[in-house]
């Protein structure tokens, strides 16, 4: 089993993420490709020393881009998971 750090990369704080923390009590994290829903819940638990209850992944697929000399490119793909936490549990971010 892989360690919690090889797995959370960053907790992500965008409007979205802002807003499912004061709706919903759900959290959003950047997380390594290769890791899996249930690798990510033991991560978070073990990392912040809560209860998960639901764990959803999304793919964002990197935008290509054109530098000087007209070359395409793309930006890095990336990983999410937005983690629902069970009722009482609350993740600090400072």
């Amino acid at each position: 089993m892989r360690s919690p750090h090889d797995i959370i990369r960053r907790v992500t704080l965008t409007e979205k993420g802002t807003r499912l923390q004061e709706q919903g009590n759900q959290y959003l994290f950047e997380v390594y490709p290769s890791a899996n829903k249930i690798e990510i819940k033991h991560a978070i638990e073990e990392l912040f020393k809560v209860k998960v209850d639901n764990v959803n992944t999304l793919n964002r697929i990197g935008k290509p881009k054109r530098d000087r000399r007209s070359r395409m490119g793309r930006t890095a793909a990336q990983k999410r998971a937005i983690v629902t936490l069970k009722q009482g549990d609350t993740i600090e971010l400072t």
